[in-house]
């Protein structure tokens, strides 16, 4: 290779994570392009929790400012029974101080124009299917196959999400996500007129989130245990109503403001064995790709983006990349599949499906609750207070989920 140019970089996937490495990469002097498949950077799914760790993960690159200017959550907010009444409250005040920041709630979409404001012009190449044809190695570059052409590069990121086609490549036999037994709804609509507090609401095998955003809308999703493959024999938005029509305000209202094609709905998989490393060749893999997990930490997106500027710290300003990759596997596996198998008991509590268990469950929340938010954040310690590879945040460093 000619090591007197930039050193290449092939994005496989226009998500957050994908966007995210791109800027990294451009930032430390890589050639980068973007590859995605849809037709438009038109992302699934309606909004996302941005916390501290992500946010200061975005400092790197220059863009955690913009999204802290779009926090909307400045109260109380906490978990409520279907009835209304309260199991816990949280403080965003405290959470703030506890991780260095507050939790920001943006619509997907308006995430995605700040990473692709971040990257030079052409970067991004929409209506490009892509396969990742040579992993390559120390002595030769990696190949992705698009229509008619193939790009050789010193580095691919294999960011296409949970069914990665660049996984299967890297690890065929690896067994890839599993289905957690439940499916989600989400939904962005026009606040109520009636104000409200952010909460989640835990029922029996059922869950429901409500978040304002900056804009004036709210941000509300919906799990509940489902066979895989399952949809409303109607519209996703009547089975909204069918499941949570009786639950207390506003849930009820917000439903009743959503078009019945606006409501998105996807089951939920995720990696329930971890992969033998998160590179091989010239390849890594960030996001969903690596480590798919359940939504009930929010931290999916987190970790993508976390991963993201790992990537681009590790792989430097050159192309030659194996030790960076070993050091990158090294440093996102074992916090990342920590916070898969947090994620996943706090499904099962979250989603817990007999009357006695959820009576349980609900007083030990209460119990705990009485100590204060203090508690109840603990949880997020060693995740929402991660910092970067990089000097000038501050916040307590833990090594990672527990």
């Amino acid at each position: 290779m000619d090591h007197a140019r930039k050193p290449r970089a092939v994005v496989v996937g226009g998500g957050i994570g994908g966007l995210t490495a791109a800027v990294g990469l451009h930032q430390r002097g890589w050639d980068v392009t973007v590859l995605e498949r849809a037709t438009a950077l038109a992302p699934v799914g309606a909004g996302i929790g941005l916390a501290p760790n992500s946010q200061r993960a975005l400092d790197v690159v220059g863009l955690g400012d913009q999204v802290r200017a779009l926090s909307a959550w400045q109260g109380d907010g906490g978990l409520r029974t279907p009835r209304g009444r309260w199991l816990n409250r949280t403080d965003s005040g405290a959470a703030a101080e506890r991780f260095g920041g507050p939790l920001v709630l943006v619509h997907r979409a308006t995430l995605v124009d700040i990473l692709v404001s971040a990257l030079p012009d052409g970067a991004v190449r929409t209506a490009a299917a892509a396969a990742l044809a040579d992993p390559g190695d120390d002595r030769r570059p990696a190949v992705v196959r698009t229509a008619g052409t193939d790009l050789e590069a010193d580095l691919v990121v294999g960011a296409d999400g949970i069914h990665s086609a660049v996984r299967a490549v890297l690890f065929p036999a690896h067994p890839g996500p599993r289905y957690s037994g439940y499916t989600t709804w989400r939904v962005v609509v026009p606040a109520p007129d009636a104000p409200f507090a952010p909460h989640e609401t835990w029922g029996r095998g059922r869950l429901w989130g409500t978040q304002p955003l900056k804009d004036g809308r709210v941000y509300a999703y919906a799990a509940a245990l489902a066979p895989a493959g399952e949809h409303a024999p109607d519209d996703e938005r009547t089975e909204l109503l069918r499941r949570f029509g009786d639950w207390h305000q506003p849930v009820p209202g917000i439903i009743a403001s959503a078009r019945p094609g606006q409501v998105l709905r996807h089951d939920v998989h995720y990696m329930a064995e971890p992969l033998p490393a998160y590179h091989s060749g010239r390849v890594a893999l960030i996001g969903d790709a690596a480590h798919a997990m359940q939504p009930t930490l929010g931290q999916g997106g987190n970790q993508a983006i976390e991963d993201a500027i790992v990537l681009a710290h590790h792989a430097g300003s050159g192309p030659d990349t194996s030790r960076g990759l070993a050091a990158y596997t090294r440093e996102r596996l074992p916090r990342t599949m920590g916070i898969v198998r947090l994620a996943t008991r706090t499904g099962r509590m979250a989603l817990h499906d007999s009357a006695v268990g959820v009576a349980v469950r609900d007083a030990l929340i209460r119990a705990v609750s009485r100590f204060g938010p203090g508690l109840v954040l603990r949880g997020f310690d060693g995740i929402a207070d991660w910092q970067p590879p990089y000097p000038g945040v501050s916040a307590p460093r833990h090594t990672g989920a527990r």
